[in-house]
């Protein structure tokens, strides 16, 4: 016999919250979902849902997030040291801990968070040690939860104001510091999930060409029409999604790629990073 799990208010809130769907659309998703997010936001896009791009930023935790770069600026790391409460986030030994994990991580190149976590941090204590002793310290849990790195022939770091987003873009040549900061602002406004459409997981093509078929197949449409009209959607889904393809945010008659190769048409962003606050 099977059994419904039984879905809570404030379950259902959180999916509100993380897609601005309304109240009963939520509480029907999750329920089908047996209370699986993820799969619950799939089925609200399926059932034609507007679902919020940044669902992961309005349902964040708290900490800082840091984004710094090598002296000759081809490095570049991005980490998220993570805490309970915005009291502790702005605590201003919180915040000198974080900046010394992210100097750390720029000093190794951690490969990621788990990485980054071995190494030493000072006074005979690794940083996965650090963040177990500040957790008995400050009474609430402690963690480095990201740590991504880049290296390119210029690297320019962000670091949004409030440190609760940041993001990273690297260059294939020099010289180019106010193209690189506009770059990497649109990263840390737009939250692209790939640099463009070739760098886009396979995965999150599936699953959007899915969206977009059965999305179709409920408009009446029939299934062939419905592979192409998918396949018109997923275009349309890389020009918001992916940075290169995006419209550029300071003037959007131009994309992001149309925009760099203006100041230089031999300017290539070779790859970026972007993190933010319970992403």
């Amino acid at each position: 016999m099977s059994t419904t799990m039984a879905i809570t208010a404030a379950e259902v809130n959180k999916l509100r919250q993380m897609t601005g769907a309304g109240m009963m659309d939520c509480k029907k998703a999750l329920t089908e979902a047996n209370g699986d997010f993820e799969a619950a936001i799939d089925l609200l896009r399926k059932k034609g849902q507007k679902v919020a791009a940044n669902r992961a930023d309005r349902d964040a935790a708290e900490g800082l997030v840091l984004a710094k770069t090598s002296a000759n600026a081809k490095q570049g790391v991005l980490v998220s040291v993570n805490c309970e409460t915005d009291f502790v986030a702005k605590n201003a030994d919180f915040g000198k801990m974080a900046e010394t994990i992210t100097e750390i991580a720029l000093k190794n190149m951690a490969a990621d968070a788990a990485a980054l976590k071995t190494l030493p941090y000072g006074n005979g204590l690794t940083i996965a040690e650090k963040l177990t002793e500040q957790t008995g310290v400050i009474g609430e849990k402690i963690d480095v939860n990201y740590c991504g790195t880049i290296e390119a022939e210029y690297v320019y770091a962000y670091n949004h104001p409030g440190n609760r987003v940041a993001s990273m873009v690297g260059l294939n040549k020099a010289g180019h510091e106010q193209v690189a900061k506009d770059v990497a602002m649109q990263a840390a406004a737009m939250a692209p999930i790939a640099l463009d459409k070739s760098s886009t997981p396979q995965s999150v093509i599936d699953k959007e060409l899915e969206i977009g078929k059965d999305l179709a197949i409920q408009e009446g449409k029939a299934p062939e029409m419905a592979e192409k009209i998918a396949q018109g959607r997923l275009n349309k889904f890389f020009k918001e999604s992916t940075l290169l393809a995006q419209e550029f945010i300071k003037d959007n008659k131009m994309n992001v790629e149309q925009y760099v190769q203006k100041a230089d048409k031999d300017l290539k962003v070779t790859g970026f990073k972007r993190h933010a606050l319970g992403a």
